[in-house]
């Protein structure tokens, strides 16, 4: 009976068991590829209009993007999913870069 009862005490005192491991958390959606401005060099020399403007971003994979004039003022922020084509005074395409 002794026996009975120290087994009892014994087992009361023992640690629960240890919870299951957390789940792991959700992988983050993948991101957009960046930007690739080989893939948009056929529009240098081209006249910009808003056809080639779609048509160099859909290329490019860009998500955005906005034409440079000589000497205007932009924001100096890095975009990795934006194309920046410049143009020059005649609105001739002379370079594309991602950013």
């Amino acid at each position: 009976m002794f026996s009975l009862a120290a087994m009892a005490l014994v087992a009361a005192c023992a640690a629960p068991a240890p919870a299951p491991p957390a789940a792991a958390a959700p992988a983050s959606p993948p991101r957009n590829p960046p930007c690739n401005a080989d893939a948009a060099r056929f529009t240098v020399g081209q006249s910009f209009t808003p056809q080639l403007e779609a048509a160099a971003r859909s290329r490019a994979g860009a998500l955005t993007s906005r034409m440079l004039k000589p000497h205007q003022v932009t924001t100096m922020e890095f975009v990795e999913g934006r194309l920046n084509i410049d143009v020059d005074a005649r609105n001739r395409v002379t370079s594309v870069r991602c950013g």
